[in-house]
């Protein structure tokens, strides 16, 4: 059976491997930091990137590419790799089109650590960027391309504000423009939103998050869609476009096509310069978790949408942000692209500000504090003083995050106790 045509949850158990006769039913891990060759002409193909293979872990591995051929797979990719975390993910995504003196588009409303990355490493490597708010319009995200843009970055959900992006608008802005639209769907995960099929390019995921799904290894993903035309913006992108002579002159976008040529640029220029490798043993790690994502994430929206619920009925509490919600501001959207459910994150704000929030999440019993999220045990996090505490009072605005906002991760418990346990902590205060 064509792999492209199964369904979601089969691609989850199934996708990326297929043992022959006698072969290990497992994924195996492949232990290794290096592999044997009869000959230095052997491997000399290699290292021209005239023959497939693997010569050191560094750049590629054997069961890392099987996984990352499952998550191709999922997102419905021409090419995928695996790196050593989400921030990995996202900068080696960026910095594989943009060097010093270019430009990059990104929402505002994404992830404190992805937005300290762009803010401030980047910048300082010499690549700017414009924050748009993730509601703008086309006119407002046009007005912020330059002639020097190499990107267009957003989160389908994103953390811990819960905003959901309009991916086929800034697909749109984006394309019209030549250039990519970078998605990290970390949150939605393939399972409830696969952004390749509204315009996006480039996929990242943390794995770290619900992939793995039981806080085991921190990794992250980029999946190519294949469908973005490098060469017909071939002076936009002189990376991919231009001999690299670091690899005796080739070509990417024409040697390996639109799609392979990203991937193969990621791994062949920037994981070969800067190792940032996810072992064998996350990979296999990873994949574990994989096999249920599509059972877990019904069960983490379930329990989701029950909570959120629940807060909103409460009078300890000002507010509630869940895209499934009915009512939420994000509702219609999230129909559109979400319609199986969004994610197991609840953000609201306890009546107090800060002192209440902290105070209620002390008296929380089963719900742990964790800077942690999308786990199959539920957690809970106070961004403003944790993952967004290096932001300004704007900057936490712009992200859409308030002083009392309180980050709730939905586990697999049961949504009776889960409840009950925001209940005690919300009457303690």
């Amino acid at each position: 059976m064509d792999e492209k045509n199964l369904n979601v949850g089969t691609k989850c158990v199934q996708a990326g491997y297929h043992p022959g006769n006698g072969e290990p039913r497992e994924v195996p891990i492949i232990q290794s930091t290096t592999f044997k060759y009869n000959t230095s002409e052997d491997m000399g193909k290699l290292f021209d990137l005239e023959a497939s293979g693997y010569f050191y872990s560094r750049l590629q591995n054997p069961t890392c590419d099987i996984v990352a051929a499952k998550i191709a797979a999922l997102e419905g990719g021409s090419a995928a790799m695996l790196t050593g975390s989400g921030q990995a993910a996202n900068f080696f995504a960026t910095f594989n089109i943009a060097q010093a003196g270019d430009h990059i588009v990104s929402s505002s409303s994404i992830y404190g650590g992805t937005f300290n990355l762009f803010n401030v490493t980047m910048r300082k490597m010499g690549i700017d960027f414009t924050f748009v708010s993730p509601d703008c319009t086309e006119e407002e995200l046009q007005a912020a391309i330059k002639p020097n843009t190499k990107a267009v970055f957003g989160e389908t959900i994103a953390n811990p504000a819960l905003t959901v992006l309009d991916i086929e608008m800034f697909a749109k802005v984006a394309h019209k423009n030549g250039l990519p639209l970078i998605i990290d769907n970390t949150f939605a995960t393939p399972v409830n939103c696969r952004p390749i099929e509204f315009g996006a390019d480039i996929v990242t995921h943390s794995t770290t998050k619900y992939m793995d799904g039981h806080g085991s290894a921190v990794g992250g993903a980029i999946v190519d869609s294949g469908k973005f035309d490098w060469m017909a913006h071939a002076d936009k992108f002189p990376g991919l476009c231009t001999p690299d002579e670091s690899y005796h002159g080739i070509t990417y976008a024409e040697k390996f096509g639109m799609g392979g040529a990203f991937i193969t640029k990621c791994t062949a220029q920037l994981m070969r310069d800067l190792g940032s490798v996810q072992s064998p043993q996350s990979a296999y790690l990873l994949n574990i978790g994989l096999e249920s994502l599509h059972v877990r994430m019904k069960r983490h929206c379930e329990n989701g949408l029950k909570v959120a619920e629940f807060l909103k009925s409460s009078d300890k509490v000002s507010w509630v942000t869940y895209p499934s919600l009915e009512g939420d501001k994000y509702y219609e959207r999230a129909k559109k692209y979400l319609p199986n459910g969004s994610c197991g994150v609840v953000s609201f704000g306890v009546k107090g500000g800060k002192p209440a929030a902290e105070k209620f999440m002390k008296a929380l019993k089963i719900a742990a504090i964790e800077t942690h999220v999308a786990d199959a045990r539920t957690c809970c996090l106070h961004p403003a003083s944790a993952t967004h505490r290096q932001l300004t009072e704007q900057e936490l605005i712009d992200c859409g995050i308030s002083s009392d906002l309180v980050r709730f991760s939905c586990g697999l418990e049961d949504a009776e106790d889960l409840i009950a346990d925001i209940k005690q902590a919300l009457d303690s205060i």
